[in-house]
């Protein structure tokens, strides 16, 4: 066995236990998740996400509520749809439900923790501005009046000058303080909201600068200097207080106010027996995949069995970590590409008996079958690659999440695929042949040979 296969070795021996542990549900020490998932800290089992058609979950109902005088156009409501989907997929809910009808938009959320939060965010205008407060600054929750609200304010009442709105950020994060563990958000300018903001920062030491939300006062810090294109927003925020203005202030506001109509909760559109016989059907299916692989081509079948549980386990360690949410044709994606995976051995297993009835010897048969084998796994998995985009980009496109689902799940096992077929099963082949290469050589029926 050559150092480069033993260095090989180690490495999937190591992934291996490392997917095996994120797939198994089972809690996670909280600093491991805050390193491989570091924005999902909360879930220490890391769970499996499901989609509205695997375990239900909350519809929401916003009706537009243009100003007076003022009507929702078409383009309003599509830009609104637009913005509204953004902030679900910000809030970590994956593949949401959003549809125009008329003047209102139906949101399905599956399996959200905290509905009212989530609901507050989506149906939340989302104007942020960043206004001059000068010498007496409003208290945090106050609502206030500035300059871009209507010109016919009653008389007296205090106005506050808008220095810049939320469509001049170019970035907004949430972070945690290392020392005193307090969350912050910070937020960077585009240039043109940058040149404005050092504008009225250079000439404003000692002044309040009020930072506004839907006309309420997030915070009035005071301007201590000069500031070019980035801030932060500090404050008694909770992780999910500050993930959710983070949200509000990333993807803009709404062209259309947006007022809650109605919210009810959807159940499983898949009863649970069939969820439960769809699990059996796929374990019944893989495990005759296992037994036909190792029926046939014995030693090496068993092989590529070992790398197809690692498949399996890296699959499921990505679809946490990302996280992906799975609905039915996201399983379906997952199942066709643990076909292709069979699919990929199967040709390098025949390439490699060809070689060995031409009368090579074992080692240099398995090399010449995964290298032969390659092209044609390369140019198959590439098309599909292809087909994946495609489809990705259509469902962006058109709303079709379904589709997206099902093109992701496919995606990203067939990239497992190509390195599960290609470097695991030929490390593996490798170390056999260094261990008991000869032997097996004198037994081609070993091999399936």
């Amino acid at each position: 066995m050559t150092s480069r296969t033993l260095i090989a070795l180690v490495f999937i021996l190591l992934l291996a236990g490392l997917a095996t542990f994120l797939a198994l549900p089972v809690a996670k020490p909280a600093w491991f998740v805050r390193i491989v998932a570091p924005h999902q800290p909360d879930d220490v089992t890391l769970d499996l996400k499901l989609g509205l058609d695997l375990q239900g979950g909350t519809q929401v109902v916003l009706q537009a509520k243009p100003h007076a005088g003022g009507q929702a156009t078409t383009d309003d409501m599509n830009t609104a749809r637009t913005i509204i989907e953004r902030r679900v997929n910000g809030l970590g809910v994956a593949e949401p439900e959003v549809q125009v009808s008329g003047d209102r938009i139906i949101v399905a959320l599956p399996g959200i923790r905290n509905p009212d939060a989530a609901i507050a965010t989506l149906a939340s205008t989302g104007q942020l501005e960043f206004v001059d407060m000068g010498d007496s600054p409003a208290q945090v929750g106050t609502r206030v009046v500035t300059s871009l609200d209507a010109t016919d304010v009653p008389t007296g009442t205090v106005v506050y000058r808008t220095v810049v709105t939320g469509d001049q950020l170019e970035s907004v994060d949430v972070s945690r303080d290392p020392t005193t563990q307090a969350i912050f958000i910070a937020f960077r300018f585009k240039p043109e909201g940058a040149r404005l903001f050092q504008e009225y920062t250079s000439q404003n030491i000692g002044k309040f600068l009020g930072i506004v939300l839907d006309k309420t006062v997030l915070s009035a810090p005071v301007v201590r200097a000069a500031i070019s294109d980035s801030g932060i927003i500090e404050g008694d925020f909770t992780l999910e207080e500050a993930q959710n203005l983070a949200v509000q202030m990333r993807y803009g506001a709404l062209p259309v106010p947006l007022e809650v109509a109605a919210v009810r909760t959807v159940g499983p559109r898949l009863g649970q027996d069939s969820v439960r016989s769809s699990i059996t059907a796929g374990t019944i299916g893989v495990i005759i995949v296992l037994l036909f692989m190792i029926t046939y081509y014995r030693v090496p079948g068993f092989l590529a069995s070992l790398a197809l549980m690692l498949y399996a386990a890296l699959n499921l360690s990505i679809y946490k970590l990302v996280p992906v949410v799975l609905t039915l044709p996201g399983i379906a994606g997952f199942l066709l590409s643990t076909g292709m995976a069979v699919d990929a051995n199967i040709l390098i297993f025949e390439r490699m008996k060809e070689e060995l009835r031409a009368g090579r010897t074992l080692g240099n048969a398995v090399e010449a079958g995964f290298a032969r084998a390659w092209t044609s796994i390369l140019d198959s998995n590439l098309s599909t690659l292809i087909t994946c985009v495609i489809l990705y980009y259509f469902g962006s496109s058109f709303g079709a999440s379904i589709v997206q689902g099902f093109a992701v799940t496919l995606g990203i096992g067939v990239l497992i695929s190509m390195f599960t077929a290609v470097l695991v099963t030929r490390t593996l082949m490798r170390t056999l042949v260094g261990l008991v290469g000869e032997r097996l050589q004198s037994r081609p029926i070993l091999l399936g040979a």
